[in-house]
């Protein structure tokens, strides 16, 4: 691969991601004029190109892939995956392309059935934002926030390593290299079930002012429940089988908790909320 600040960058899908990795890219020094985007929302390519972090909009993605060193796909699993099956035909030969999919299986699998020309090396940004949209792009914070890479027997260790330095470079703090099911099973833990547990916390109470009475815990806990309902929708039904695991377990544990408030067993009470205590101090991060 070129240095960052050569290659013709091209970045599928304006959202907030999207929208946040131009800015990123634009701070480490690519040209406005080599990056470009494509997008089916003309609002969004209009605003990017007015403010002059975006050179080359595009209503139609087989008009910029052929220019580009480098392509970020940034869509949801099911938009990505008919993007694939739609304009495999339209990348350049030789260029680097990754993807920000929060489920990987089914990702993984059409990116081995990829072109053998075009290094597809799948991804994960552990970052975002309750607040979706090209709009809140800088809201999106990336440092010291994880990436998740679960790349191909196939892939060129050149093009891995200029994909991981990039990242770091963009702010990224760690970056975890895993298969796809290993990506599957945890994420189902550390990002979906948080999400379902956050829904189903605001979606038990009916009183809107009940925030008058809160202190920070309800806020940060239920932060996420202003989410993407399309796009949890679709990652939530794409992993259920993980998912519903992480439900039960969860649901184990809170049945526990809950029988030992219900016995007033305070030692017992105390001894598990230590334990816990303990336990996610040993967690790193």
């Amino acid at each position: 691969m070129k240095k960052i600040e050569e290659c013709t960058v091209g970045i599928a899908g304006l959202g907030l991601m999207g929208g946040a990795f131009a800015m990123a890219l634009g701070r480490l020094g690519v040209p406005s004029g080599r990056l470009f985007a494509y997008d089916t929302d003309a609002r969004t390519l209009a605003l990017a190109k007015d403010k002059g972090l975006i050179g080359e909009c595009f209503g139609e993605a087989r008009l910029m892939l052929p220019l580009c060193d480098l392509v970020f796909l940034c869509l949801n699993p099911s938009s990505l995956l008919r993007f694939l099956g739609a304009h495999q035909g339209d990348f350049k030969s030789g260029a680097l392309v990754t993807d920000i999919a929060g489920i990987k299986g089914s990702i993984v699998r059409a990116a081995e059935q990829f072109r053998s020309d075009v290094d597809f090396i799948p991804g994960h940004p552990m970052a975002g934002s309750e607040k979706g949209g090209f709009d809140n792009a800088g809201r999106c914070d990336f440092r010291g926030k994880n990436y998740i890479l679960t790349p191909l027997k196939r892939n060129r260790k050149e093009n891995l390593a200029f994909l991981e330095d990039l990242l770091r470079r963009m702010g990224f703090g760690r970056i975890t290299t895993t298969t796809a099911e290993d990506h599957d099973g945890k994420i189902a833990f550390t990002s979906q079930l948080c999400h379902v547990i956050a829904a189903a916390l605001v979606n038990c109470e009916d009183d809107a002012a009940i925030t008058r009475f809160g202190g920070g815990s309800f806020e940060d806990l239920t932060r996420i429940a202003m989410l993407n309902a399309p796009m949890w929708t679709e990652l939530f039904i794409e992993n259920r089988e993980k998912l519903l695991e992480r439900i039960r377990r969860f649901e184990g544990s809170l049945d526990a908790i809950g029988n030992l408030i219900a016995s007033g067993d305070a030692a017992a009470l105390e001894r598990t909320l230590l334990a816990v205590r303990e336990k996610r101090s040993a967690m790193n991060g």
